[in-house]
């Protein structure tokens, strides 16, 4: 497969969903069985390279005209389960987004307000056609939510500090039914303990979007491209879903003070990465 650019492409952070091979309707399901079967499948960076060079042609491309036929793909006990890209999809949503975080100036200048409009008429007549898709990767720039963190315990932590030639890498792997338990139980606490706001509402946003997936899925936390934001020592010693998990249990107690110090050392930790976007 021909690369379309040596450039590396950081600061996005995702959240995936494997499915096992089982779940997937055929002709679908045959389609992944033989794409499995690739020495030649492309990793993550490639998918930004693809999505990176669709900006670069006047006007721009804002969303692919066809849908990625790629996927990532991991084999968990003896059980080949797969994570589509459905790049197509997801850029319609983060178009949605993308709306609300620049200037308009920045925003026409970047993709044009004619280009933005026939990629919502396009993403209303697919919607419309496809009412249940929903993407099986979720990505934040410049940070990881902290919703995230609830869905993975610390001693599911993968952390490979990388060589010359590939970058470190931090990611947490555990079972869907673990997730939806931690989602669950984090839920109640937070109910009794605060009122409704940004963290209550994300949390329920991405506990309803894993009951779209299969029960035995795997849910993948991947820092992806910001591990080259973070410092080699910082990312090593970085335990941010512990902190995470200490501070609801800290609230379940009544124990605000502990509380207030989980939270504090994710403000720090994360504040060198919040600079770095307020600079660019």
């Amino acid at each position: 497969m021909p690369k379309v650019s040596s450039v590396v492409v950081p600061y996005a952070a995702y959240l995936r969903v494997y499915e096992p091979l089982g779940a997937f309707p055929e002709p679908e399901r045959g389609h992944w069985a033989r794409y499995a079967r690739r020495p030649d499948r492309p990793s993550y960076q490639d998918e930004l390279r693809r999505s990176l060079a669709d900006l670069v042609p006047t006007p721009p491309v804002a969303v692919p005209v066809q849908e990625s036929g790629d996927a990532f793909v991991l084999e968990v006990d003896g059980v080949l389960c797969v994570c589509p890209w459905r790049t197509r999809l997801r850029g319609w949503q983060a178009l949605e987004e993308f709306g609300e975080e620049l200037p308009p100036p920045v925003l026409d200048a970047v993709l044009p307000p004619v280009v933005r409009r026939q990629a919502a008429l396009d993403y209303e007549r697919w919607l419309a056609r496809n009412p249940d898709a929903r993407p099986w990767i979720r990505t934040a720039t410049w940070q990881v939510p902290l919703n995230w963190f609830v869905l993975v315990a610390d001693e599911e932590r993968q952390y490979d500090k990388g060589t010359a030639e590939a970058p470190p890498v931090l990611r947490y792997r555990t079972p869907m039914v673990q997730a939806r338990r931690r989602v669950a139980r984090t839920l109640r606490t937070l109910r009794d303990t605060m009122e409704e706001g940004p963290l209550i509402d994300g949390l329920v946003d991405v506990g309803r979007w894993l009951e779209e997936f299969h029960p035995r899925s795997l849910v993948e936390l991947d820092y992806g491209g910001l591990v080259h934001v973070l410092p080699a020592g910082e990312l090593e010693d970085d335990h941010s879903a512990a902190d995470v998990a200490e501070g609801v249990e800290a609230l379940r107690l009544g124990d605000g003070a502990a509380a207030g110090e989980a939270y504090a050392r994710l403000v720090e930790r994360w504040r060198a990465v919040r600079d770095r976007r307020s600079a660019n």
